[in-house]
């Protein structure tokens, strides 16, 4: 079973269907202890970081979280589910930290001309780790779907897993151990983001 976390984000039920698609178990969990039996948790997310850490805080699904990627099991985040990883967020004078997991912090796109901010669309990935299970029958190049202002700047670019330019290069997903995370939308990828899921759910054992 994969554990989809609903803390009030927009996009879930996209990402249900989508893993419901390939083939996955999935159940909505809303309290610590759900994760309890989960072979893999996916916490996804649209909107505000401070409003995702606060309703996981609320939920206290924080130090749950931590616990279960301590656990070993697989942990894909999403959008903002990818941001709040991280030590804090220059989002709206952010004042929420993160869930630390990785240090560095969420910062938004430079102004430049001709830059429209957000970026809502397809873009490219360049995959700067084969090896990274998630990526497995993926080509370096192909389009994934994006919606967002603000983007991660990890301290360690060991954990980049793939960069993607707009304006400016950025990190567009990582992977350290049994953490994925994506800025991108995998539920809106169409063939490529179900190839992905497809991979993760390979991971949990589902």
């Amino acid at each position: 079973m994969i554990a989809l976390v609903d803390y009030g984000s927009g996009n879930l039920r996209s990402v249900f269907k989508a893993l419901r698609h390939v083939g996955a178990e999935v159940r909505i969990v809303r309290r610590p202890e759900e994760l309890r039996d989960a072979r893999a948790a996916v916490l996804p997310g649209v909107g505000a970081f401070d409003d995702c850490i606060r309703a996981l805080e609320r939920q206290e699904l924080l130090g749950a979280l931590r616990a279960f990627i301590a656990s070993g099991r697989p942990f894909l985040g999403i959008c903002v589910g990818y941001q709040a990883l991280f030590e804090r967020s220059e989002e709206f004078n952010s004042c929420a930290l993160g869930l630390g997991l990785f240090r560095g912090r969420v910062v938004r796109f430079r102004e430049q001309p001709g830059l429209k901010i957000p970026q809502i669309g397809w873009n490219q990935i360049e995959i700067l780790r084969p090896d990274c299970p998630l990526y497995r029958g993926i080509p370096s190049g192909c389009h994934v779907y994006f919606v967002h202002s603000y983007f991660p700047r990890p301290e360690s670019e060991s954990i980049v897993a793939t960069r993607t330019v707009y304006g400016e290069p950025f990190a567009s997903s990582i992977w350290s151990d049994n953490v994925f995370a994506t800025q991108f939308h995998p539920e809106k990828s169409q063939r490529v983001g179900l190839r992905l899921l497809r991979n993760f759910v390979d991971l949990a054992g589902d």
